[in-house]
């Protein structure tokens, strides 16, 4: 991965957000990621498409629904940034993340949108 890429992929407060959220909660699904931004489903998917290009996702399909992760694959300087940048702020997602323990459990919100 180019480094100058990598970093105009984080420059973007949304995305940053989609993969710090991503990176704490190892796993999430559209809908889940539309609630804790509260950000329409277009402008979400249209961010989560742009890290996916860079790189920086991968996805996977569950019915109609798209699970995004950190990609495996990413290289091991770049796995390491966003992980720094999560443990040394942690408070930039609070809100996001107050929004996501309001739709329920993990269980509850597969069952009702997932």
């Amino acid at each position: 991965m180019d480094c100058v890429q990598f970093y105009k992929c984080l420059a973007d407060n949304t995305r940053l957000k989609l993969l710090l959220l991503i990176q704490q909660h190892q796993e999430l699904c559209v809908c889940e990621l539309t609630t804790a931004l509260a950000l329409s489903q277009p402008k979400v998917s249209r961010h989560l498409a742009q890290l996916r290009q860079c790189g920086l996702l991968k996805d996977r399909r569950q019915g109609i629904w798209i699970f995004y992760q950190i990609d495996p694959q990413l290289s091991q300087w770049a796995q390491q940034v966003i992980e720094l940048t999560l443990a040394h702020n942690v408070r930039f997602i609070d809100e996001d993340n107050s929004r996501l323990k309001q739709m329920g459990s993990r269980s509850e919100i597969r069952q009702s949108c997932c």
